[in-house]
């Protein structure tokens, strides 16, 4: 059955700063719009919310994000409100803390629920693993990739008929080179001090301030790289610290401690995303910790850049090893230091032959459309079952 016309979404999810969960809710709020309904999205709010309210979802900003339990009671009760007043169709959690006064309105209503297993959660007790498990106590819970999806099932005692995969996306309107403009170009390459005269391989690692993204490993492999005589290359660190001053710090002290002030740079966070990836040749993800699925793996891919990742996780699934990238064993920067060595060695002409063979795996794969309408579908499996 199609979604009634009065269908009306709440999905609930920490804050709306930066990160996959975050694109994720934007992204499905912006599909359930167009197709008629009213998206609501329950937040501490962030840097994305105006971007949700552009495309016609509603903000209810509450402190969803808190652990302390007599807040996520004040929660419960808010959500409970909020869903009553607005008639709530489905109610749909993307983290395990806000899961809990999420799943005890929407039980108070009798409102269906689903989850999205965003991230593996490893649980070393068992007081851990119910923590986790609230996102399997609802109607349907939705993995972003079949790597998440085989960590459910071993780690839940779930009905696999009540796991559904299904990838994250890019908006592939917003990630097309075609669009992307000389004046967005320089006005990126101003902000992070890049020449234009400057051939060196610019090689992009996005993602926040944290480190399990890996940034010690490629400061390592950089001064390998620079041990052995090469200064073929300008390393970009691209994102927020998010309030992590110390990491930050620490990143800053090791790039100099390693004499690299001049080939590794961190920029700061970046608006612009579409427009950094095409000012880099090659885009990194060195994570130290599994990525579920990986979007920065993907972006890149659309927007024409081969890809080099950290050979664990959701990211084995989209970059395919010696076609549209490379993977490199995790943390270890001897042998980063050569996949780094070998993507500028390969040259150009054979970086761009890569890039576009995954451009075109990527657009047919991994589109954000392709992930709402996969979602819309879960919902009406839902509400489906419910009637």
């Amino acid at each position: 059955m199609p979604l009634p016309s009065d269908f009306t979404l709440l999905q609930v999810v920490p804050e709306l700063d930066t990160g996959g969960a975050e694109q994720s809710t934007i992204d499905v709020a912006k599909a359930v719009v167009r197709a008629g309904g009213t998206a609501l999205v329950a937040t501490r709010g962030g840097r994305m919310a105006a971007r949700l309210e552009a495309d016609g979802g509603r903000l209810a900003q509450m402190p969803v994000q808190t652990k302390n339990p007599l807040t996520m009671l004040g929660n419960a009760a808010r959500l409970v409100s909020l869903i009553r007043q607005e008639k709530v169709s489905i109610v749909h959690a993307r983290s395990r803390a806000p899961a809990f006064s999420a799943l005890w309105a929407a039980h108070a209503t009798g409102t269906p629920f689903v989850a999205t297993y965003h991230g593996v959660y490893k649980a070393q007790s068992g007081l851990k693993r119910w923590y986790n498990a609230i996102m399997t106590r609802g109607d349907l819970v939705i993995a972003n990739s079949d790597y998440t999806r085989d960590h459910v099932l071993a780690e839940h005692n779930l009905d696999a008929d009540r796991l559904v995969t299904i990838p994250r996306g890019v908006d592939l309107e917003r990630f097309e080179p075609a669009f992307v403009t000389a004046a967005r170009l320089d006005a990126l390459r101003t902000a992070w001090g890049l020449d234009i005269a400057d051939h060196r391989a610019r090689i992009l690692l996005a993602g926040r301030l944290t480190r399990i993204k890996g940034h010690l490993t490629i400061i390592e492999a950089a001064a390998r790289l620079r041990a052995q005589g090469r200064h073929d290359f300008l390393i970009i660190f691209a994102g927020d610290d998010q309030g992590r001053t110390g990491y930050a710090a620490e990143l800053k002290q090791a790039i100099t401690a390693a004499g690299l002030d001049d080939c590794v740079r961190i920029v700061g966070h970046c608006d612009d995303m579409p427009a950094a990836y095409l000012l880099a040749d090659i885009a990194i993800l060195p994570t130290t910790v599994p990525e579920s699925f990986g979007r920065a793996a993907v972006e890149p891919q659309v927007m024409g850049r081969p890809v080099i990742a950290s050979n664990h996780g959701g990211v084995t699934e989209t970059v395919q090893s010696g076609v549209t990238g490379w993977l490199a064993p995790v943390g270890d920067a001897e042998a980063w230091a050569r996949a780094i060595a070998q993507a500028i060695d390969t040259g150009p002409a054979r970086r761009m032959e890569m890039g576009e063979t995954g451009r075109r795996r990527a657009r047919q794969l991994y589109s954000v459309d392709a992930m709402c309408a996969q979602t819309l579908a879960a919902y009406e499996k839902v509400l489906e079952a419910r009637a």
